[in-house]
Formats: C-alpha cells, sequence, structure tokens
C-alpha cells in the first residue's frame, strides 16, 4: 500500500483539500486507484451540528455521514461515493478508545495517547485503504501544523512513514509563500512552517507553494535549499480562475511524474479524462443567471454543493451560469426587490430555523406567477408546499410547524423527531430509494422510476395535508416510504422541488439530472434554445 499526506501551514484556507482532490485526480487519470480520508482535528464527532457560519456548507455522504465540505471536492474529483469511515475526527477517536478502554481492551492498562490514541488512527487508516482495495491511500490533515488538536495525528503519521518505509509513504506540505509590496515572493513563512514540521520528526517530500503568481525558479531554487526537498518536487500552485483548473496545473509542474518515481510506481497510460472535462468548461458559451435566494449566502460555501452542481450542469450544456446572492431576510425586510435583479431563474436552497423563511416563499410566489424557472431544494420543496398552500388554496396561515403556530401545518415535524432533544445526527440522512410516478416532470427528468438521492431534514409534508394540495394542481411526482419527495406543477414551464439534496451527488463526469433540467430551463428562458 502506497500512501500519500497533506499537511499544511502558515494559515488556514490555502487549499489543501483542492490540492489533495487534485492529487487524487492526477493519479487516477494515470489509472491508479485512489481512496481519500480526510483528517478533522476537532473534537466534535462529525460536523453535522457546525453552524454554516463557521465551517461552511456541511457535506453529506450516502450512509448518511456529515462532514467537512472538503469531501464533497474528493467525491467530485474523483467521481467516488463516500462514507462516514472516509472522514476521521478526534471525537470518533477518542469515543473508540474510551469504549475499548470500558470494554477492558486494554487489559488494565494506563491508556495514553502514545500509543493507544496513535495505534487507534493508524488501525483506522490501514483498514479503510485495506477495505478499498485500493494502490494509493490520500490522507488530509485539517487545520495547519504545529495546532495542538493535530499533534497525535502527525505524531501516527510520523509513526506510520517509519512503520511503512520510505518508499510507500509522501508527505506533501502545502504552505503559503506571500508577495510583498514590492512584488517580491517571499518564502520565509515556509521555511517556518517546514521547521515546526520537521520538529515533529517529519520531513516533507514535496512542498506546493500557494501563491499569487507562478513561483520563480529562483524562489523556487531557495524553498529547495531551505526544505531539503528536491527543485523539482517544489510545486507552483497559484492562484486559479477555477479549481478544476487545479489538477491541469499540477500536471504541468509534473507532479504526477514526481510522485510515480517517489513511490516506485509502474507507468501507466494518461487517460487525460480531467483535461477532456476543463476543455469542455473552456467551450461554455453564452450565459444564463440564477438567483439563489438563502439565509447565508454571505458565505458562498455555505451552498458549495449547489454552485458546483451548477458548474456540472453548465458545462454538460455548454452553457455558463452566474449566480446571483440574494439574501432572504433582506427581502422580508423590504431592503430588496426581486424586480431590480436580472435572473433566469429562481433557486431556494435548504437551511435550518425561522429566519428568512418569508423572503423566501416571496420569491417562490414570485417564480410561480411570473413563470420563471424553479428549483427548491430540502427547506426549498417545504416552502414551495407553504407558498402554495397560501396563495393557491387559500389557507393564509399555513407553514411549518417549526416556525410558528398554525391551524394548516402543511409540513411538520417526523414523528420519530418528537420530543427528541439532542442534535447531532438525529435527522432523517443518507441516500435512499425514491420512487417516481411515470409521465411526469420528475420521470423526464431522470428517465427512470427508480432512483437514490441523499436526505438531511427533520420536516416532512404533513400526510394529512397530501390529497387537497394535488387537488389544487402541485403534483407530488416522487415518494419513499409514504414520504413525498418531488413537488411539481404541470402547468408551469419548469417548477420543481426536491426533499432530497441532489446537489450532493452531482459531478462533472455524472451531473445531477434536477440541475441540468433547470439550466436547461434557464436556457429556454434566456432564448439561447
Amino acid at each position: 500500500m502506497k500512501y500519500i499526506c497533506i499537511t499544511g501551514g502558515v494559515m488556514s484556507g490555502l487549499g489543501k483539500g483542492i490540492t489533495a482532490a487534485s492529487t487524487g485526480r492526477i493519479l487516477k487519470d494515470r489509472g491508479f486507484k485512489i481512496v481519500p480520508i480526510k483528517i478533522d482535528p476537532y473534537l466534535n464527532i462529525d460536523a453535522g451540528t457546525m453552524n454554516p457560519y463557521q465551517h461552511g456548507e456541511v457535506f453529506v455522504l450516502k450512509d448518511g455521514g456529515e462532514v467537512d465540505l472538503d469531501l464533497g471536492h474528493y467525491e467530485r474529483f474523483l467521481n467516488v461515493d463516500l462514507t462516514s469511515e472516509h472522514n476521521i475526527t478526534t471525537g470518533k477517536i477518542y469515543r473508540n478508545v474510551i469504549e475499548r478502554e470500558r470494554r477492558g481492551d486494554y487489559l488494565g492498562e494506563t491508556v495514553q495517547i502514545i500509543p493507544h490514541v496513535t495505534n487507534e488512527i493508524k488501525r483506522w487508516i490501514r483498514e479503510v485503504a485495506e477495505k478499498s482495495n485500493c494502490d494509493i491511500c490520500l490522507i488530509e490533515v485539517g487545520g495547519t501544523v504545529g495546532d495542538i488538536e493535530s499533534m497525535p495525528f502527525l505524531e501516527a503519521l510520523r509513526q506510520m512513514r517509519h512503520e511503512e518505509g520510505e518508499e510507500n509513504f509522501v508527505l506533501i506540505h502545502v504552505t503559503l509563500v506571500p508577495t510583498d509590496i514590492m512584488g517580491d515572493q517571499k518564502t520565509k513563512p515556509t521555511q517556518h512552517s517546514v521547521k515546526t514540521l520537521r520538529e515533529l520528526g517529519l520531513q516533507p517530500d514535496v512542498i506546493v507553494g500557494r501563491c499569487s503568481k507562478r513561483l520563480r525558479d529562483d524562489v523556487k531554487a531557495k524553498i529547495s535549499l531551505f526544505t531539503d526537498v528536491p527543485v523539482e518536487a517544489v510545486i507552483s500552485a497559484e492562484n486559479a480562475e477555477d479549481i478544476y483548473y487545479v489538477p491541469r496545473m499540477l500536471k504541468e509542474e509534473m507532479l504526477d511524474e514526481y510522485l510515480i518515481k517517489r513511490l516506485k510506481l509502474e507507468e501507466r497510460e494518461d487517460t487525460r479524462k480531467w483535461d477532456e472535462i476543463v476543455e469542455k468548461m473552456e467551450k461554455r458559451r453564452g450565459e444564463v443567471r440564477v438567483a439563489i435566494v438563502g439565509k447565508y449566502t454571505f458565505i458562498p460555501d455555505s451552498y458549495l454543493s449547489i454552485r458546483e452542481a451548477l458548474k456540472h450542469a453548465s458545462i454538460e450544456l455548454g452553457v455558463k451560469v452566474k449566480i446571483e446572492w440574494i439574501e432572504a431576510s433582506e427581502i422580508e425586510r423590504g431592503r430588496i426587490e426581486l424586480e431590480d435583479y436580472e435572473f433566469d431563474g429562481i433557486l431556494i436552497p435548504g437551511g435550518f430555523g425561522a429566519r428568512g423563511s418569508e423572503g423566501k416563499i416571496e420569491a417562490i410566489k414570485y417564480a410561480r406567477e411570473n413563470e420563471y424557472p424553479f428549483l427548491g431544494l430540502c427547506l426549498g420543496f417545504q416552502l414551495a408546499v407553504v407558498e402554495f398552500a397560501r396563495n393557491v388554496i387559500g389557507w393564509a396561515d399555513a407553514h411549518t410547524s417549526e416556525v410558528e403556530r398554525t391551524s394548516h401545518p402543511v409540513i411538520d415535524l417526523l414523528p420519530e423527531q418528537r420530543g427528541v432533544k439532542k442534535l447531532g445526527g438525529t435527522m432523517r440522512l443518507g441516500e435512499e430509494e425514491i420512487t417516481i410516478k411515470e409521465g411526469t416532470l420528475a420521470h423526464r427528468i431522470y428517465g427512470e422510476t427508480k432512483i437514490k438521492e441523499r436526505h438531511r431534514h427533520r420536516y416532512e409534508v404533513n400526510p394529512r395535508y397530501i390529497k387537497k394540495i394535488e387537488e389544487h394542481g402541485l403534483i407530488f411526482s416522487g415518494e419513499s416510504k409514504g414520504r413525498m419527495e418531488i413537488a411539481e406543477l404541470p402547468e408551469h414551464p419548469f417548477f420543481f422541488a426536491t426533499q432530497f439534496h441532489p446537489e450532493f451527488k452531482s459531478k462533472p463526469e455524472n451531473p445531477s439530472p434536477p440541475f441540468v433540467a433547470f439550466v436547461d430551463a434557464m436556457m429556454r428562458m434566456r432564448g439561447l434554445k
């Protein structure tokens, strides 16, 4: 088994996740099977209870695991479906160790960070790698070198390097190479970061320098001199117009060639599949505009998978998609009028809590009445039902039971959620099979009657109101175990909403059908088809 570990230094947010995903992709295109693992050193068991303002999007895996958004990058770049075992957190490791101690597995030993915690980390990594039958296990360590939370993980990786042997373990260190006011690229942050890494017993094999402009040759030589990394292994990772250009950038730096040589892997033919995706992306012509009306629009990473799913659809259809971010609460306060924006469709994403709900309902009404293409996701699906109940059926106080007291709770808490006080891991999560009615828009979009999509919610369409709602024209065209999954308006040019999150399964090589259909509808609205 070969291992490639990616660490980061100087500051967070440098792009370790994109670097890891891109490294995996260029090796995948060279014919190697890659399995990724993300280590998040926080004490949380998972990302499920984290605020989007602090952590960005919570990505949901097929088994219901709520994880860091970097695992979404891995799935999209590597065209794979991952599970919770591909995400290690401090909380998971310590929970396992404590459970073993309580069972008596340690036979009365004093349980310590070394060897018990580090052994558990190594066991987890090796078990995932071996189970996947991969050629290379890719391990990204969250945070930065020197963080106190990361210490047990870095120590475990130091031990692994020794145990696996130099030919089977490569450490890539991502660091910042800033440019000063005179335009000089400064290597001191990289030198200090590598010094910290060495103090922990780890020597980098590759330095990836994040910079605003391509690293100059003399700067590469200086970094090489101070870090004992070969010049050919000092990789320039300048700012890219789009993250999908990063694999190509790393290939131009010949990172794949160096890693194959360093790990003594056999040479295989380059399939160039990612290059084909990028070339297709570059051929896009024309533009459509989508208004995303949400409650976390100040942090676009909160809707990262939606943004990427729109991109995948745009690549598939050969058109660019421009996003207009609109804060739902600003519509509620009367500070924003949708008429003042130019767009070809409206998308309402998922979310939790009452804030912004009325603004989203207003946007849904605007799309329905003015026949703009509309796509509602999760909460967007639920509020589409609320809007229809209010403004078409006439139940003026219709709402979700979460928001306020109402005589028409058209959206209600799942029966199993009533009385539940804890939040972590208590939602309807992960992939489920959905049955689609023949002859519907959903059937035309998916082309089949059985699909699987991922969920993350606590509320459902209240079964008491389904028949009455459908009598007035809103059709529930998909369901799972008696729960409504898809809503559509047959008389509308494109009005489609899903209780599930189709964005979580969208990939460049397999774009999400609802997103492709939505972008196609916007193209018709714009007159591009």
